[in-house]
């Protein structure tokens, strides 16, 4: 069968791997455009653009699915187009082009967290389940009859970038047997099932700490924002970021006092107090909590001042 694949961040990688170690033709790889990365902001192409270098595929740069990728996609003649996080919506007529349409492999389990930030709003709820699921495009935001998916406990302090790079590997092989399926006329899908719940994608007010909330509320904020868009605070008005927190039984601190617990630095919150693990104060390099707060001159600073 003839596909076309769209995908954009490293997450995508291992499905166009897995689809083109199979006996189905890539036509193209679709991918956002280069994006300035690093201190010198240097144009890099997409990390699936690189890997569909590295595989030999012609390679289509769109920042939107627009007319003109509509053409270029339209003159390929697929039988079938299969997305994972390209990072833009396929509106028709592109929606209608390919011969069977197009397959999605979505990071939750449907009709739960339907949007671009599926797995960080998982953690951010405090789920426990989540999964993969391949399911047949369609106009409404992530609505169509799924095909397959697989359940994933989610690992006790696991971020978002961790969970998405284990997701990412389990799905691959998922969307490979379905387009299997689709190719040799066996597949079968079926309705979702549920109340949706939506999952848009995170801005930087999704990482603020309020250390008047649970522990555990907290937990799973800095859980679900690591990498991006990352948890913070501010210290004396200037932002302050916590990159890792772990609970711990030390008795209660006011919300946002930070104070040494032996060699461990412990922040109180509405509830019980956390750990902090690894900080980065504004201006400065990710560090050992330890190392930060014993270079402070304040014997009990407040996060959240």
């Amino acid at each position: 069968m003839r596909l076309v694949f769209a995908g954009t961040p490293a997450v995508a990688v291992p499905s166009l791997r897995a689809l083109a170690s199979g006996p189905h033709e890539i036509a193209a790889v679709v991918t956002r455009g280069d994006a300035p990365l690093g201190r010198k902001r240097v144009l890099t192409p997409s990390p699936v653009a690189q890997a569909a270098v590295d595989l030999g595929l012609p390679v289509i740069k769109a920042d939107r699915l627009d007319a003109e990728a509509t053409d270029r996609i339209a003159a390929l003649e697929p039988e079938l187009g299969v997305i994972v996080a390209y990072g833009g919506l396929v509106r028709e007529p592109l929606l209608s082009t390919p011969a069977r349409g197009w397959i999605n492999l979505h990071f939750s389990l449907l009709p739960r967290w339907r949007g671009a930030a599926p797995v960080q709003r998982a953690l951010i709820a405090g789920d426990t389940v989540t999964g993969a699921s391949v399911f047949q495009l369609v106009a409404a935001l992530d609505a169509g009859d799924v095909f397959a998916e697989e359940r994933y406990e989610i690992p006790a302090d696991a971020t978002a970038a961790e969970v998405l790079d284990d997701l990412a590997g389990i799905g691959a092989p998922l969307l490979a047997r379905v387009v299997d399926t689709i190719a040799d006329g066996t597949a079968v899908s079926t309705p979702q099932q549920g109340e949706p719940t939506l999952a848009p994608k995170l801005t930087l007010d999704d990482g603020a700490l309020d250390f008047t909330q649970d522990a555990d509320v907290l937990l799973h904020r800095i859980a679900g924002v690591t990498p991006e868009p990352g948890a913070h605070t501010t210290l004396d008005g200037a932002r302050f970021k916590v990159l890792r927190a772990v609970s711990t039984d030390d008795p209660p601190l006011p919300p946002g006092r930070v104070t040494a617990s032996g060699k461990d630095v412990i922040v109180g919150t509405g509830s019980r107090p956390l750990r902090l693990v690894t900080v980065q104060p504004a201006g400065k390099g990710a560090m050992a909590a330890g190392d930060w707060f014993r270079g402070l001159r304040a014997s009990e600073p407040v996060l959240g001042a």
